[in-house]
């Protein structure tokens, strides 16, 4: 089993900065990406950014030039730094892992596709 805990979220002014972080743990063989993802009240979740193990970072349109999203390979934990936030930015911010991980029968492994359960970000005007 693979376990996803976001954090950092909270309450920010709008202009704001919050970092947001996602650790991933479990019997993990490999990571192969782990992407941030929001969910506003009335809007449909979308993808904020997602990075590789290889440190390739993807940003969506409405994160780039703001956001920058980065990993710590030795603790499989990914941070994402949110400047200038907006009150539209209000949102659960989720993180989703994907890999391999190990299972209890030795030598055996199986995909993962794992979800935190979110933390909430709140930007006032």
């Amino acid at each position: 089993q693979v376990l996803v805990v976001e954090s950092g979220g909270g309450l920010v002014q709008t202009g704001g900065s919050l970092r947001l972080s996602c650790e991933v743990s479990g019997k993990i063989i490999k990571t192969h990406s782990t992407g941030w993802y929001r969910l506003a009240p009335g809007k449909e979740r979308e993808l904020v950014a997602i990075i590789t193990s290889e440190g390739t970072a993807n940003y969506a349109d409405l994160a780039k030039d703001r956001f920058t999203i980065s990993g710590d390979n030795d603790t499989n934990t990914v941070y994402l730094q949110m400047n200038s936030l907006k009150p539209e930015e209000t949102a659960i911010y989720y993180c989703n892992a994907r890999g391999i991980s190990r299972r209890a029968v030795p030598g055996t492994r199986i995909a993962f596709d794992s979800w935190g359960q979110g933390t909430q970000v709140t930007v006032s005007s």
